[in-house]
């Protein structure tokens, strides 16, 4: 009796271990994906996506398998929701399942021969009609891509705040991209620190509105599923200012850069013009860089949330206060607002950057004709204006 105890022990803490592992394997299906080439579609037919009356198609697809363990092999399944035709090259899921049952499916069209033809096509025309410059504007671009996926992801993702590894990172971009672009002088360092004080102004503004406005950085689903991969152990408020910071560097540029060499030229035409007034004369061209830059801005935004801002007319007979309250559209609006109101400080603070770094004194030592000829058409520019 008690070898069959001894036994029968002995054979429940042996299942122990080897339960979990036979577990495992159990649970686990095998999928690979390869490439794949529609060979011909069979049919189509019309299907509702369950719960609604909205329609979707359905393919029935003969596929030829250019790679891997099936390679050459013709096989049929359906396919919903991506449209393929003749001879398109795609993306096959080959599951198998534990019981050695064969699934098929699209998981995804081949993109790559169209992002390739318009990277070459985007790089050839910044060379020729760009030149020296475009080529600079290029490496600047490909650095500041690097800088992003190896130092600023990989900071979110070790727990670091999204706020202050996005203002470090953007100063980084700051300052490798203008020196490669502009070259190292004085008027791209003007321009350099007035773009790294306006990220930090328009940083403490996004925190503030961020917070005040109580955004939980889970309006889209990205954010969401970023959060539940993760565990919840990143902090998508941080995230969102984060995107504010980064998103606001690409026309940053162009402000600040334009304010400093207007400084430049200005007192390079008129060097015994003072200080004030040069700043008046650049504030002025900067006005109508602002005009543009914040309708660029704020365009480019609606762009890129036009389903979202075709969400909201479809809900035009509700009140548009609880609309526009409501966290996605509230989201959208404080990005754009934050990051116009960084443009617009980019002006000024880079121009009185510019005139302190870039005009040393006034040079009252030119002929008197000279300056007479200067008052005279100061005069008649503010008559006009």
């Amino acid at each position: 009796m008690r070898k069959f105890k001894v036994f029968f022990i002995s054979l429940f803490i042996l299942s122990l271990f080897f339960r979990p592992a036979i577990a495992a394997e159990l649970a686990q299906d095998d999928t690979q994906v390869v490439k794949a080439v529609v060979v011909e579609v069979l049919n189509v037919r019309q299907a509702n996506i369950p719960g609604s009356n909205t329609k979707y198609p359905i393919q029935s697809l003969q596929a030829k398998i250019l790679e891997g363990e099936e390679k050459g092999e013709i096989v049929t399944f359906d396919n919903e929701y991506t449209p393929l035709d003749k001879d398109d090259i795609f993306y096959l899921s080959s599951t198998t399942t534990v019981d050695g049952q064969h699934f098929y499916g699209v998981y995804d069209p081949d993109r790559m021969p169209v992002l390739l033809f318009f990277v070459i096509l985007f790089i050839t025309l910044v060379l020729i009609f760009g030149g020296i410059q475009g080529l600079r504007g290029i490496l600047s671009l490909a650095l500041s891509l690097l800088v992003i996926i190896f130092v600023l992801l990989p900071g979110m993702l070790h727990g670091f705040s999204p706020l202050l590894v996005s203002i470090a990172v953007s100063s980084i971009i700051i300052i490798i991209g203008s020196y490669i672009t502009h070259g190292f002088n004085k008027t791209t360092s003007t321009a350099v620190i007035g773009m790294i004080v306006t990220v930090v102004v328009t940083g403490i503004m996004a925190y503030f509105a961020v917070y005040k406005s109580h955004l939980t950085g889970m309006a889209d689903d990205e954010s969401f599923y970023l959060n539940l991969n993760l565990g919840g152990n990143i902090d998508l408020v941080g995230l969102l200012m984060g995107g504010i910071m980064i998103g606001l560097l690409g026309v940053l540029y162009d402000v600040a850069i334009g304010q400093s060499i207007s400084v430049e030229e200005l007192h390079t035409i008129a060097p015994h013009i003072g200080r004030w007034k040069i700043y008046k004369r650049a504030i002025r061209i900067g006005r109508e860089h602002i005009g543009a830059l914040v309708n660029t801005l704020a365009i480019a935004y609606v762009g890129a949330s036009l389903p979202l801002l075709l969400l909201f007319y479809s809900s035009a007979s509700e009140n548009f206060i609880l609309i526009a309250n409501h966290e996605v559209f509230a989201t959208e609006i404080i990005r754009i607002l934050i990051g116009s109101i960084g443009l617009v400080l980019a002006v000024p603070i880079t121009t009185i950057l510019a005139v302190l770094m870039l005009i040393k004194k006034e040079n009252k030592n030119l002929p008197e004709e000279v300056l007479e000829k200067e008052k005279i058409a100061l005069k008649q520019f503010h008559s006009g204006n």
